[in-house]
């Protein structure tokens, strides 16, 4: 699934790609991936511009003119695609539908605008979808209205770190940071690194933790995720940002992917396990539960 920094990537692509171009066509293959009505769509979409794109943990919210919003969740395989004249964007699940030609039968959406370019919304499993709602409204939808903190936001604390996870004291911890009605966005491969810089074992209780493993990963979240927002995100291949560059995080990561190879900080051998269904990598040397001799 794509993670925040993947989302948040896209987001800053297609703001410079999209904004205040008239749409004016839409076509859709399934109602489950484009559960709108026709006459919404005339009324609210056909006509309107997209005039800002937000990013609220792993969805898009592209507002529009007409004071609605197309509210775009990629799920598992979902993919957005800018085709213009000189310019290919694409962001998302990596499969080749990022850089063939469009439309293929991952295809679900496509906005056409003003000026010939188009966007495609692409979803091999069609669990994503482009949902229609009023931009007023959006915040008190039940999915808005329980997502926890953004980790990147300029009001998140430690302290906000420490009480919003406070919600799940018997948890692993990386379950806990990986559950987005705790902090929007995190997902298996920011956990992994996150956890690993700040020196806390993946399944450490987070009733173990202290002051310092609180303010510890608190710091080492925003580095991880604003690293990979440098890099333009951690796909590894079939991935292209909107100046053709293909994201690049998985080269910098310290542990994920990295099982039996020297770990950065002791040379030990980095371990892969699996935690609450999960793939997990870490360090069992420095990464060590708190009163326990093994790791998981």
């Amino acid at each position: 699934m794509p993670e925040l920094p993947e989302v948040e990537t896209i987001r800053r692509g297609l703001s410079r790609l999209v904004l205040d171009k008239p749409i004016t066509k839409v076509v859709f293959d399934t109602p489950k991936s484009f559960p709108n009505s026709s006459a919404e769509v005339r009324r609210f979409l056909v006509g309107a511009s997209v005039t800002t794109i937000e990013r609220r943990a792993k969805v898009l919210i592209l507002e529009l003119s007409s004071g609605y919003s197309l509210i775009t969740h990629l799920k598992m395989t979902g993919q957005l695609v800018y085709d213009g004249e000189s310019i290919h964007f694409g962001g998302g699940h990596p499969s080749t539908s990022l850089v063939d030609k469009l439309p293929d039968k991952t295809t679900r959406v496509i906005l056409s605008f003003n000026d010939g370019s188009k966007l495609y919304f692409n979803d091999q499993r069609k669990f994503g979808w482009m949902k229609l709602w009023p931009t007023a409204a959006i915040k008190e939808q039940d999915f808005f209205k329980n997502l926890g903190p953004e980790p990147l936001a300029d009001n998140f604390t430690w302290q906000m770190l420490r009480d919003s996870l406070s919600r799940r004291a018997r948890s692993a911890i990386k379950p806990a940071i990986m559950d987005q009605h705790i902090i929007a966005g995190i997902g298996n491969i920011y956990a992994d690194e996150s956890l690993w810089s700040a020196k806390i074992n993946p399944a450490t209780p987070v009733g173990a933790l202290k002051v310092r493993d609180y303010r510890n990963l608190h710091r080492s979240i925003r580095e991880v995720l604003n690293l990979s927002l440098r890099k333009g995100g951690s796909t590894d291949r079939n991935y292209v940002d909107a100046e053709g560059r293909r994201g690049s995080y998985l080269e910098f990561a310290s542990v994920f992917r990295r099982e039996s190879q020297p770990c950065p900080r002791c040379r030990k051998a980095i371990v892969k396990t699996r935690l609450a269904g999960r793939g997990t990598h870490y360090c069992p040397h420095c990464q060590k539960i708190p009163g326990r001799r093994s790791s998981i």
